[in-house]
């Protein structure tokens, strides 16, 4: 598809241009291609996401359409912490994971290893990526799914110099790795190219150890869909039937100036037709397919129908967005496509001229779309449009391609930080009435279980309402802990908090209960202190007298009754801000280990371990997300330019008693809240 003498340098699938002046990919490409073995032809949809963190959101949704994926590790710097979140974000999806290890050049020319020592650093990567395979997988793959030379699972090279070996494409075709050292002390390194073809070489190793979509959706399916698997569209599911009824999840969406809106995904089963009507499973609404199309890297490719199994392109799909599920008749769509980190850094944005207004909430919208890592919320009440993302480059490239590719010109606020509010303890039984007073309702706060708050993070239990999958998810609770009964009546699992019905005996509670679970959902997403979102909270409706006639007991009577009494319960339950935490990897010359360390213990950061290498050091530590900003410029500033940072994870801390009040008060003096109501008791 590239012409030999660009490929390796011609960046086909970075073709934005700040991918090409930044040096690194932003957004996930797909290209589809034919590669030739012994004779047969195989089709492969392949996805070049993003390395870097801030991007992992592109990584997480092309997970859903794939089936195998090739994890690049650099030969020269090894396994990084970004290399386990993509296998963890692999491994989570049931997508199998194969090896390529890059830049063996740089390991011959610039840190001149030895053969021996060469064959003890790739030993190193295999091992501590099998072990990162070991600990994630789900247990019927921990063995199956590990990478192993031998067999060809594992393939080392040079992406830049074009040349890839297996240990079955040696063996195959009499290479040595000693050819390849020569070669290089030689210079005649560009013959490799020839010898032994990169794209030969890492497709053959996908073709051998990727699993065929037939195959793969007998295992994947009923991890990413919870419909019933034995009707008819749960077994077309599970063989990937192209004569079955479609099924199509959208992966991503791209605002094209000429086509509209296009929705990339895959279809899992069925044959996709221009021109055919299908549902919308979450919009529901039926629309007809305008266009279908294949992908070329930047081009896209015009086709009448295509079978399951296949990465499309949808031109037609009004308002879809990443996770929308498209079938011929409405079925139990897809479950929801889950990110590991959660945008932490937000910025306010306006227009530089206010006749722009209502094209940057437009612009904002399609930012969304294109990018649902990214987390917008409007308030059309203050004008405050905030914009929050995984980090400060993700913030960056965002706001310059709004200038660029969308033309309008903005102004951005300093970075905020978004806390979360939590209680510390149980609170008392805690009573709200509605305001006709017919009604009450008696609320107890607690901080959820630790191993269910992780359970939940980990995805083990799916967040949501609980109604067909009640009893499933159910046993998972039971499994932590709880009693049968409480497991059976939580109503509602809400970005790490739960709602548990615990009344007995009210007869019209069915009535109401979407009422309360709507009004958990809001305090959930606004606490009591700083209107910031909750966690880690445990919600019991005890017990509720209700009024005899529907009519008194509607949403303008329940929802204040009950989110007053929830905040006012976690009030009493010593309610407190928690701040979001980062744990990074700092990388850097062993000799600036005291400047390392002051950036840290500046940033009121703690140092958590140190590695040291020869002349090279890699600190573990863990640092507030607000004094994060401006890291990677004083890290370059205090190493002669050499340090850098991946983060690892993120967790939510308490922040220390001293900055509480005062955090508090600034937050609701930021978003324009009364300063008086903060009548905290605070332990």
């Amino acid at each position: 598809m590239v012409s030999e003498e660009l490929a390796g340098s011609q960046l086909v699938l970075d073709f934005k241009e700040d991918e090409k002046e930044r040096g690194i990919t932003i957004d996930a490409a797909n290209v589809s291609m034919v590669h030739n073995v012994d004779g047969e032809e195989y089709l492969i949809n392949l996805i070049d996401t993003p390395g870097h963190v801030d991007f992992g959101g592109d990584v997480t949704r092309a997970m859903r359409a794939i089936d195998g994926t090739i994890v690049l590790v650099d030969a020269v710097e090894g396994v990084m912490p970004q290399t386990e979140t993509v296998i963890k974000q692999a491994l989570r999806e049931r997508v199998k994971p194969v090896l390529f290890i890059n830049k063996v050049d740089r390991l011959i020319r610039e840190v001149k290893l030895t053969p021996e020592k060469m064959q003890e650093r790739f030993i190193t990567i295999i091992n501590n990526v099998n072990k990162l395979i070991e600990a994630i997988a789900p247990e019927e793959f921990k063995e199956k799914w590990l990478v192993n030379v031998q067999v060809g699972s594992v393939t080392f090279g040079s992406g830049f110099h074009k040349w890839g070996l297996s240990v079955p494409y040696m063996k195959k075709n009499n290479i040595t790795f000693k050819e390849v050292i020569d070669a290089y002390q030689n210079d005649t390194y560009k013959e490799l190219a020839k010898k032994a073809p990169l794209h030969k070489v890492v497709l053959n190793m996908s073709i051998k150890h990727h699993p065929n979509p037939i195959d793969a959706q007998k295992y994947r399916i009923p991890k990413i869909w919870h419909g019933d698997l034995e009707s008819k569209e749960g077994k077309d599911l599970l063989v990937c039937n192209p004569a079955g009824k479609v099924a199509f999840v959208v992966t991503k969406i791209v605002i094209d100036k000429h086509a509209g809106e296009v929705a990339a995904g895959r279809l899992f089963s069925g044959t996709l037709k221009q021109g055919e009507e299908v549902y919308m499973n979450l919009a529901k609404r039926r629309i007809r397919i305008q266009q279908l199309n294949i992908y070329k890297g930047p081009i896209r490719i015009q086709i009448d129908d295509v079978p399951s199994g296949n990465i499309v392109g949808i031109i037609g799909l009004k308002d879809a967005f990443a996770g929308e599920t498209v079938s011929t008749e409405p079925m139990e769509p897809f479950e929801a496509i889950k990110h590991i980190f959660e945008p932490v850094v937000t910025k306010s944005i306006e227009a530089k001229k206010p006749s722009d207004l209502p094209k940057l909430v437009e612009v904002l919208k399609q930012v969304n779309k294109e990018d649902p890592s990214i987390f917008i919320k409007i308030n059309e009440e203050t004008g405050e449009n905030l914009i929050s993302g995984m980090g400060e480059l993700h913030l960056e490239v965002i706001e310059n391609r709004m200038r660029k590719e969308k033309g309008i010109d903005i102004i951005t606020g300093s970075p905020i930080v978004v806390y979360r509010e939590t209680v510390v303890k149980k609170s008392p039984e805690i009573e709200g009435k509605s305001p006709n007073k017919h009604n009450k309702f008696y609320i107890i706060v607690e901080p959820l279980e630790d191993n269910v708050y992780q359970a939940i993070k980990a995805n083990e239990i799916p967040e949501g309402r609980l109604k067909k999958r009640e009893l499933e998810t159910a046993e998972k609770f039971v499994k932590l802990g709880y009693d049968s009964k409480v497991a059976r009546k939580i109503m509602d699992v809400f970005k790490g908090n739960i709602l548990v019905d615990a009344t007995r005996g009210i007869v019209h509670i069915g009535e109401v209960m979407e009422l309360v679970i709507d009004a958990f959902e809001q305090v959930m997403n606004e606490g009591p202190l700083a209107r910031e979102p909750g966690f880690n909270i445990k919600v019991s409706l005890v017990d509720t007298k209700l009024h005899e006639d529907a009519i008194h007991r509607g949403p303008a009577q329940v929802m204040p009754a009950v989110r007053d009494a929830i905040r006012e319960a976690m009030l009493k339950a010593s309610a407190m801000l928690y701040e979001p935490m980062q744990l990074v990897q700092i990388e850097a010359p062993a000799e600036h280990l005291g400047n390392i360390s002051k950036i840290v213990q500046n940033k009121r950061g703690q140092l958590l371990d140190m590695l040291q290498e020869g002349e090279h050091i890699s600190v573990k530590a863990k640092l507030p997300v607000s004094e994060m900003f401006g890291l990677s410029n004083d890290l370059r500033g205090n190493t002669g330019g050499r340090g850098s940072f991946y983060v690892i994870d993120q967790v939510f801390e308490k922040l220390p008693h001293e900055l509480q009040q005062k955090m508090i008060r600034a937050i609701r003096q930021r978003k324009g809240l009364k300063l008086e109501e903060e009548t905290t008791e605070t332990t």
